[in-house]
């Protein structure tokens, strides 16, 4: 059981940097309705939370505002992973591929004209 939702915690959270967990409510009501749905558990990964932004490198940003996940879950469960997130109003979605690893970015972000365009699918 999580502190800030049934399956999710503060602690999953925590920035490296300065250890807040400042989530946004909306983002963590989707992101536990998409783990209702896939029914399996995920959590961040070290560092795939909330972001301050001195950790961040940027002041801007989905993990600064606490509107993004960097899951771990497995490669293969990607696609009908992503397709869930589109279903339940994800509108960003990055996958980085760093000498053959692997990560994914989940956030809901907001669109900001010519600089965050919403939905958004890329790669890093």
């Amino acid at each position: 059981m999580g502190d800030l939702t049934t399956n999710f915690s503060a602690s999953e959270f925590a920035c490296p940097c300065c250890g807040r967990a400042d989530m946004h409510p909306d983002f963590l009501a989707r992101l536990q309705s998409l783990r209702t749905a896939w029914g399996k558990p995920f959590r961040p990964v070290s560092g795939g939370g909330f972001r301050c932004a001195t950790y961040n490198k940027s002041p801007t940003g989905a993990h600064v505002e606490g509107r993004a996940i960097d899951p771990n879950i497995s490669n293969a469960d990607y696609i009908p992973f992503i397709k869930l997130a589109l279903e339940h109003g994800f509108t960003g979605i990055g996958v980085k591929n760093k000498s053959g690893r692997f990560q994914l970015h989940l956030d809901d972000a907001t669109e900001i004209a010519g600089v965050r365009p919403r939905p958004w699918l890329w790669t890093y």
